[in-house]
Parts: structure tokens; C-alpha cells; sequence
């Protein structure tokens, strides 16, 4: 009795990854608007049905790769957040490790920086998740800072979100774009927002 042919099965996780990880390089080397589920499925070997078993729109490819590429940014924040130093150092190396990130991002790689800044402008729900998460752990920086009395305010969450929205300039991709094409110094302007941000927090020189 013949035995049955065994097919080696594809794990459906790992064929996400694949899927995934084709896309990611496509998206940083032409940009994800040139990038088609066609292309991405031509370099798989398989059909663009295929790729829809697993991803319903190429919307829904776009955001799982923006979402990778602001989790690097996360894992810099969670690191940064995790050390044992004082509450307005750590605050001061978060906001300016994110800066920097995204500042060589648009130097480095424009497409990933094209794209980000994108997810911005129409609000992917990926970026607002990440939004809020880099709120919440500056809000916990906030409040170690408050209970070892380097700051002084009433709400830290609320102080979480004020920091967020005054340091736009330099977080958000099309700001920064803005102040390089403009030959506006970052750097010191940077330097002089962390110091108002630090004062308004109650940081005592």
C-alpha cells in the first residue's frame, strides 16, 4: 500500500510575514504609493488573491508596516523610560531621542519618512494608537517625576498631553521636513522648547 503524499504545510503566520516583510522592502525602496499588491505578489510567487487572504486591502498592508516603523520609535521610548535616572532627565532624553529618530529618518529614508508623515495627515488608526501610547509613557515620567517632587502639577495625564501637543514641531515628520528646508536650527530650538516644557512641568533650576 502506497503511503499518502504529506504537502508541507505554510504556517498562515509565517506567509503573513513574508508577505510583510516583501512589502516593507518595496515601500523603502520605491515608496508605498508605487508599491501594488501586484508587485508584492509577483515577488512571492503567488497571486494577488493570495495576498488578499491575509490582508483585505492594501490600506490594511500599510498600516502593519507603519506600524513596525513606529514601533522602533516605541522601543526607544520604552527603553528610555525603563532607566533609573531622574524624571526631567529621562523626560529630556525621550523627546530628544524621538526627534533625532525622525529627523534621520527623513535624512536616511525619505520613502518610510514619506509614508509616516502621510499616516499622520489622514490619521491612520495605527498612529493614533501610537500617539497615545507615547503619551502614556511620557505621563508615567510625569508622575515619578511628581512623586520624587521634581515636578509640580495637579494632572499628570493632562500634563502628558500638553507636553505631546508642545513638542509637535519636533515629533511630527512634515514640521521637522519643514524647519531642514527652511535651514532653521532644530537643534537649538529643540534645546530651548525642552527647557519651557521642564519649566512648565514646575522643574526647579
Amino acid at each position: 500500500m502506497m503511503k499518502p503524499i504529506i504537502r508541507p504545510r505554510t504556517d498562515p503566520e509565517e506567509t503573513r510575514s513574508r508577505i510583510l516583510e516583501v512589502a516593507e522592502n518595496f515601500f523603502r525602496s520605491i515608496g508605498y504609493q508605487k508599491t501594488s499588491v501586484a508587485d508584492i505578489a509577483a515577488e512571492l510567487g503567488m497571486s494577488p488573491a493570495n495576498i488578499y487572504r491575509f490582508f483585505p486591502s492594501k490600506g490594511a498592508i500599510n498600516e502593519c508596516i507603519c506600524g513596525r516603523i513606529v514601533e522602533e520609535v516605541a522601543e526607544i521610548a520604552f527603553a528610555i523610560a525603563r532607566t533609573k535616572a531622574p524624571a526631567s532627565e529621562k523626560l529630556t532624553r525621550l523627546l530628544t531621542a524621538i526627534h533625532q529618530h525622525n529627523k534621520a529618518t527623513l535624512i536616511k529614508e525619505k520613502r518610510t519618512h514619506d509614508m509616516v508623515a502621510a499616516a499622520m495627515q489622514e490619521n491612520w488608526s495605527i498612529i493614533k494608537a501610537h500617539i497615545e501610547r507615547m503619551t502614556t509613557i511620557m505621563e508615567g515620567i510625569i508622575r515619578e517625576g511628581v512623586e520624587a517632587g521634581e515636578f509640580d502639577v495637579d494632572d499628570p495625564a493632562m500634563s502628558a498631553r500638553c507636553v505631546k501637543t508642545a513638542f509637535v514641531p519636533f515629533l511630527h515628520p512634515l514640521l521637522i521636513e519643514h524647519c531642514i528646508q527652511h535651514g532653521e536650527d532644530t537643534e537649538e530650538g529643540l534645546r530651548e522648547q525642552l527647557r519651557f516644557i521642564l519649566k512648565g512641568l514646575g522643574k526647579q533650576d
